[in-house]
């Protein structure tokens, strides 16, 4: 029986259906591989030159022009045909090229297409050029840590998701040391050029290089990659250059067919609030177009909240001759008030459920937690400088940490007149829940920004909106709409007369939607009710179907939690990035063709139909500006936060009431399906980029 069941087994695992499913490469990887994106037009051309688009305005910063000064007076280049014919032409695009390439930050879907049409371009023109892809990010710059590109793991990571052919990595090259081995590295390599694919700091990084490569004729390009979508070029007229990082769709499209879903699961079993927190540590982009496809029922922009101001405050202060400072901005108090509002006002149309989006970084838009998080930053800066040791490393634990604090606020570290951490700070701060502290004082990342990912932001708001839930159901102002015809049919089924109790225990008898009075919070003041409209005695029962009614209307506030991000920038991406990334490869080749240095690539006017998009070269340089980073001054580029202004906005602020669907019995759900690379996904991009084109 034995060797009867190793012979089953043998044929079971040799048999083709078994071999077939249990492969690593499935159909849809077979058709990622095999797909061709299509080149932009310009493309086409047996050559191209740069034109020079000096029209293009921006205001760069004064540090730029004493710390890039190679590169801060680049203009934004167009690449347009050359002449095919020019023997200057056909040796300047011939000739081989040793060209590095090197991931930088979190990975986002297309990465790989990037490398792809870098490497084909280079190929095209003259086959022993090389393509060197460095190991683990900024590290394999700086440890000689390399491998070869070629047609075989290009062909592997094709159109396919992540950063897994060379691995990627956070390491800044922010000192004279780690520039100088950088610049080493690629001279034994004899690299003509390095394209640098990353976010904002690393596109930072790529002026830096630019600026000390150009000495020894090594060119730097940066590429537009963040999932968060904060790279966004417009110049100082509002026309927009860049519309989108690579990756933003991908990931929003992955996050919002996961949101899609728990609306289904909402609408199904109508007990859950599902919070789903998305990717974003700054800006809200991805929170905005994720509630563009799903039309989730409640979505919080943080820019809007640093943006807000109570009026009403503001008028009451005015009446008294007084001025009320905070008014201005929101706080985590006020904002836990407006979502229980949206939550209430669900309820009261029969919906003690729904979908709501916030992003990662919301955090960093609430005023009392701007202070403290900019304060800590300050402080654990100065440790660090003062005592020539890690913050966290001398204080592993929070009470330790606390006690520093404390240390401070008693005039015991700071003499100043006006420490940067008081008493009035200490006290506040430890009203905060000690897990809201922790996460608070986590340590800093490499760049100096606070952690975002790593506090439970939705706790934090959702444990004070549970809070205010509560003493609202006590004051009877949380209750859940009775179906003016569902009261109706219990009524009459025991032979009751509907409008005769109804006067008397809801406040809104003739609506759609049948509230309970504010002063009806329990059985027995349900009771007393009906004893004081003399619909019975004291002696008698509450009928069974109004102890139904009753029940029914008196809410239970249960949620789910839920975090999108590693889950999205790891998918493969869209029809739509997988074209943008291969023709952001090709445009860094002609840039580098072309002897540029200092640029980003980028498409213009992704937001219209492909025959439409033009690539160009960004001045890296004149994007950026100082910012506080670890407690000093540092020149960056900066972040593209979400517009106000912007139609996108605008659209959004003009629907949410509709997508709240607290008046309205029907929920406004869409749809947006998974992320799909065949079919009728090609005209398919963000909806914000759409929207603003407008």
């Amino acid at each position: 029986m034995k060797d009867k069941n190793c012979k089953s087994l043998d044929f079971l695992l040799n048999h083709p259906k078994t071999g077939h499913v249990t492969s690593d490469v499935n159909t849809e990887t077979i058709e990622r591989r095999s797909f061709s994106p299509k080149k932009i037009k310009i493309f086409s051309s047996k050559y191209t030159k740069i034109e020079e688009c000096p029209e293009y305005k921006f205001k760069h910063d004064h540090e730029a022009l004493k710390v890039l000064p190679d590169i801060v007076n680049n203009n934004v280049q167009r690449i347009i045909p050359g002449q095919d014919k020019t023997e200057s032409s056909k040796q300047t695009f011939s000739k081989p090229r040793n060209i590095g390439v090197v991931f930088s930050g979190g990975p986002a879907p297309g990465g790989h297409n990037v490398i792809a049409g870098l490497y084909d371009e280079a190929k095209k023109y003259n086959s022993d050029s090389k393509v060197f892809g460095f190991l683990l990010g900024p590290d394999g710059l700086l440890e000689s840590k390399y491998v070869e590109i070629t047609q075989s793991l290009i062909d592997a990571y094709r159109n396919m998701g992540g950063f897994s052919m060379i691995k990627t990595g956070r390491t800044k090259i922010d000192s004279k040391n780690k520039m100088e081995l950088s610049l080493k590295t690629c001279m034994d390599l004899k690299l003509d050029a390095l394209v640098v694919i990353g976010g904002d700091d690393s596109n930072t990084n790529a002026a830096f290089l630019a600026q000390q490569f150009k000495n020894a004729g090594i060119k730097v390009i940066g590429v537009p990659k963040t999932i968060d979508g904060d790279i966004q070029v417009k110049t100082d007229d509002g026309q927009i250059l860049c519309a989108i990082s690579f990756g933003f769709h991908t990931a929003a499209r992955a996050f919002s067919q996961n949101i899609s879903n728990l609306t289904t699961d909402a609408s199904s079993d109508t007990k859950y609030w599902h919070v789903c927190k998305v990717m974003g540590r700054v800006a809200s982009h991805l929170t905005l177009e994720s509630t563009f496809q799903t039309h989730a029922n409640l979505s919080l922009i943080g820019e809007e909240l640093a943006d807000y101001t109570d009026h009403q405050r503001i008028k009451k202060a005015k009446k008294e001759g007084a001025v009320d400072y905070t008014a201005y901005g929101m706080t985590l108090r006020h904002l836990s008030r407006l979502i229980c509002d949206a939550i209430v006002r669900r309820a009261a149309s029969g919906k003690n459920f729904g979908v709501m989006i916030i992003p990662e970084g919301i955090l960093d838009f609430i005023n009392e937690i701007q202070v403290f998080i900019i304060k800590l930053n300050k402080i654990i800066a100065d440790y660090n400088y003062i005592h020539d040791i890690e913050f966290h490393s001398s204080f592993p634990n929070l009470t330790g940490k606390l006690e520093y604090l404390r240390h401070i606020a008693r005039g015991m570290g700071d003499k100043s007149k006006f420490p940067i951490w008081n008493l009035r700070d200490d006290d506040l701060f430890n009203q905060l829940p000690s897990f809201f502290q922790e996460g608070l004082l986590v340590e800093r990342d490499m760049h100096g920004n606070f952690q975002f990912s790593q506090v439970k932001t939705e706790k934090i708001i959702m444990d004070m909106v549970k809070e205010y839930l509560s003493i609202l159901k006590e004051q009877g102002k949380y209750k859940i709409g009775i179906e003016r015809s569902y009261y109706t049919s219990k009524m009459e089924s025991a032979n009751i007369i509907p409008d005769k109790f109804g006067k008397a225990i809801f406040k809104n008898p003739d609506e759609k939607f049948l509230l309970i009075k504010e002063s009806i919070i329990s059985l027995k003041t349900l009771k007393q009710a009906l004893v004081a409209n003399e619909l019975i005695t004291q002696e008698d029962n509450v009928p069974d179907p109004i102890i139904r009614i009753f029940k029914k209307s008196d809410p239970d506030f249960k949620m789910q939690t839920h975090f999108y991000g590693y889950d999205g920038r790891g998918s493969d991406p869209t029809h739509f990035d997988c074209n943008y990334t291969y023709n952001l490869g090709l445009t860094a080749f002609h840039l580098i063709a072309n002897n540029a240095t200092g640029q980003m690539a980028a498409i213009k006017n992704l937001e219209k139909k492909f025959d439409k998009w033009e690539p160009i070269g960004i001045p890296i340089a004149k994007l950026m500006h100082l910012e506080e980073r670890k407690g000093k001054l540092e020149l960056v580029m900066e972040k593209s936060l979400v517009d106000l202004n912007s139609n996108a906005f605008r659209v959004f602020k003009a629907l949410r009431d509709e997508w709240l669907a607290a008046e309205s019995n029907q929920d406004r759900y869409r749809r947006p399906g998974p992320v799909m690379f065949t079919g009728n996904t090609q005209k398919d991009k963000p909806i914000i980029i759409t929207l603003n084109s407008i």
